[in-house]
């Protein structure tokens, strides 16, 4: 290729890939401020920690439950217009939380929570391949890096703001809410309730705009193009279960999500338990993103010229191991620094994946696409499980003698135990499972 051709190749994917930069920015606010949501929802609903942590839950179970339907509906009506429709259905789930306030209801809230996680389904479906297909494969890290630097400084923007909203004054609302009347207590949690109000109409309104902005964006028709990466007639794939390598990429995305959810959604709430003030703990997810963004833009820099996806890939999994055992065991604010550090073990992670498990899959990419995306759930079903592992373990400590607050703190601790075999499977992965099947072609 002719350096003027490259550079005409360079400019017609700029425009895409900063329009594709600002729908991750947006998804990346709505994903990100399930942070402060969930504290929150604890305290207006009266929760325990693993109900606590189904906002996690609704947010991510959509992807399981609408992945291969918005494979389908993106199939039918082409990219764009599934990007126009991802964002519309988002801002109708912004709107939900207006009853749910007035109500102080969990489950209709978790609805809202549900229905922007279909759109984000819609909008993540299209994106990801979008970019990973829009230039060469080797450099797909670092565009969908690119995505993710995006996508995790809206998150912290989000996780901020939010938390400024949600969580301002909660801890004297906790304090009060322990002598007061049952009516006073009402008064005081709908009070509460009533924050989000104003928010989220603001955030619907965004999202529509948008959402009829991006039908008329000059997004050039990639999806014609699949990664035909067996064009000499040596394929025999008849079926997307001959691809291992692409089984195991989704078990590695499904682990991946849990870990990289439970780094930012469940460090507020871990910094509470361990006695920080709301007002200083709202700020612990920015941290986990902001390491996120600075390894991002590291992958940027280093990949594919000086280090390639494989091995970006086998460092964040070690790194994630080492991180896990410092976070058990050490205390305090130092072990809250290391949650905040899985930030620099996952950021890399999903870049990584995605395109060594499309490789080689030629006409099968989009389900495989589809297949990621429901991987997502991983975010659905690992938190609560940390959340329930906190409650039984403090339940059992507190039957031992041990204060409510010292319990809290010790079992908050040890649920990180959870990102142990997760992060070895992304190991396992990055060392041997993405060759798998491929190698026999």
């Amino acid at each position: 290729m002719s350096s003027s051709t490259h550079l005409n190749s360079n400019k017609k994917t700029l425009i895409p890939i900063i329009i594709i930069a600002g729908l991750f920015f947006i998804f990346g606010f709505v994903t990100w401020i399930n942070g402060a949501l969930i504290p929150f929802m604890k305290t207006i609903n009266e929760l325990t920690d693993a109900q606590s942590y189904l906002v996690a839950s609704a947010s991510y179970i959509s992807f399981v439950v609408m992945a291969l339907p918005a494979s389908y509906i993106i199939n039918k009506i082409g990219y764009r217009k599934g990007m126009s429709l991802g964002l519309i259905v988002m801002a109708v789930g912004a709107l939900v939380f207006i009853p749910a306030a007035e109500a102080r209801t969990y489950w209709v809230f978790l609805t809202g929570i549900f229905i922007q996680g279909i759109g984000m389904t819609l909008l993540q479906t299209a994106s990801n391949p979008y970019i990973t297909i829009l230039g060469p494969i080797e450099s797909a890290a670092k565009r969908i890096a690119i995505m993710g630097i995006a996508n995790k400084v809206a998150g912290a923007l989000g996780s901020l703001i939010f938390g400024a909203i949600l969580l301002s004054g909660i801890d004297e609302i906790k304090d009060k809410l322990s002598f007061v009347s049952i009516e006073e207590k009402d008064q005081l949690l709908n009070t509460m309730a009533d924050s989000v109000v104003t928010p989220y109409i603001v955030m619907a309104a965004v999202l529509f705009v948008l959402g009829i902005l991006i039908r008329k964006a000059p997004l050039p028709h990639v999806e014609a193009e699949p990664i035909e990466e067996a064009k000499d007639g040596k394929t025999t794939k008849t079926s997307i279960f001959q691809f291992p390598h692409l089984w195991l990429g989704v078990l590695t995305l499904f682990v991946y999500v849990g870990v990289e959810v439970i780094a930012g959604d469940t460090i507020i709430a871990y910094g509470i338990s361990l006695g920080f003030p709301a007002a200083d703990a709202k700020f612990f997810t920015t941290l986990t993103l902001m390491a996120m963004v600075v390894t991002y833009a590291l992958g940027v820099v280093l990949i594919p010229k000086y280090i390639s996806q494989t091995f970006a890939l086998k460092i964040s999994a070690i790194l994630g191991i080492v991180f896990t055992f410092l976070i058990v065991f050490t205390s305090g604010f130092t072990s809250v620094l290391f949650v905040a550090a899985l930030g620099v073990a996952n950021a890399l992670v999903w870049p990584a994946v995605w395109p060594l498990t499309l490789k080689g899959l030629g006409k099968f990419t989009k389900t495989a696409s589809a297949l990621l995306i429901m991987a997502i759930a991983g975010g659905a079903i690992i938190p609560p499980l940390y959340g329930s592992f906190v409650d039984g373990n403090k339940a059992k400590l507190i039957v031992q003698g041990m204060s409510e607050a010292a319990a809290a703190a010790e079992a908050s601790t040890s649920g990180y135990w959870i990102l142990l075999p997760c992060y070895l499977i992304i190991l396992y992965y990055a060392m041997a499972g993405h060759k798998l099947g491929l190698k026999k072609d």
